[in-house]
């Protein structure tokens, strides 16, 4: 909270808006890394307990030498499966809906629970792909979503106007992803994962541009209880357009077991 005591004061230079915003960045970036550590360890720790090579006990086979455990079974294949897919889009539209009601820490804790249940429901992707190539596509992510948010941070062009259209492309392809769970088309999903690389290559501009512009025209109202709402939601928005930017990477160039 100290980094922003110098806009209590309602009248400030520039200078301390300059400063207040890159320490606003900072907390983004920060509360962003930690809620993707936490979705790393979940799905690594997922994984880990799902998969066995002793078929003693074991409820199915994924593959020669590698079978699901009881514990795997329900996470994968019972109905259990829908409520870990799905849980994660109710929790962003609730904590959507919620975050003028709690505090930011409230809001904080929800997104580190949020980023928890992310992780277990994509912890199916150690069990498909090769751990190299997950390594290797987050790291491709990683350059990626770095460069677009230092554009989207420096750019002076306006986007606001991307806006609508890229959330329209988000309807459209939660829409398609869902249509395509009962098709299994293969040629439905490469098409949805090139548009979703897209789709959210655009959003991480956009949003590190919209997190800047928000700050600014704030910081000089000295709300500090809302910066710190503000620097939360951010990191959400960062963190989703990674986190489906990586998946929708991994699904076109990962490496299958």
């Amino acid at each position: 909270m100290a980094e922003y005591q110098t806009i209590r004061s309602g009248a400030i230079s520039s200078a301390q808006i300059d400063e207040g915003l890159r320490a606003h960045m900072n907390k983004v970036y920060g509360t962003m890394s930690v809620g993707m550590v936490i979705t790393a360890l979940a799905a690594w720790a997922m994984s880990g307990l799902s998969v066995t090579d002793n078929p003693a006990g074991a409820v199915a086979m994924i593959r020669e030498g590698q079978y699901l455990t009881g514990f795997g079974h329900a996470l994968y294949a019972s109905p259990l499966r829908w409520v870990v897919m799905f849980l994660p889009l109710v929790m962003v539209f609730g904590m959507s809906a919620a975050i003028n009601r709690i505090s930011a820490a409230g809001a904080q804790l929800f997104f580190y629970a949020f980023a928890l249940a992310m992780g277990v429901s994509i912890s199916w992707i150690f069990l498909v792909f090769t751990s190299f190539s997950i390594v290797q596509v987050f790291l491709i992510t990683a350059i990626a979503f770095a460069g677009l948010s230092l554009y989207g941070y420096v750019t002076k062009k306006d986007m606001s106007g991307m806006g609508t259209f890229l959330i329209m492309g988000v309807i459209g392809l939660i829409v398609a992803m869902i249509v395509n769970i009962f098709m299994q088309s293969e040629a439905m999903m490469f098409a949805i994962s090139i548009i979703g690389v897209l789709i959210f290559a655009g959003l991480t501009a956009y949003d590190t541009q919209k997190i800047k512009g928000d700050y600014v025209a704030h910081a000089a109202q000295g709300d500090v209880e809302w910066l710190e709402k503000s620097a939360i939601m951010g990191a959400l928005s960062l963190y989703l357009d990674f986190i489906n930017m990586f998946m929708f990477l991994l699904q076109l160039f990962g490496n299958r077991d």
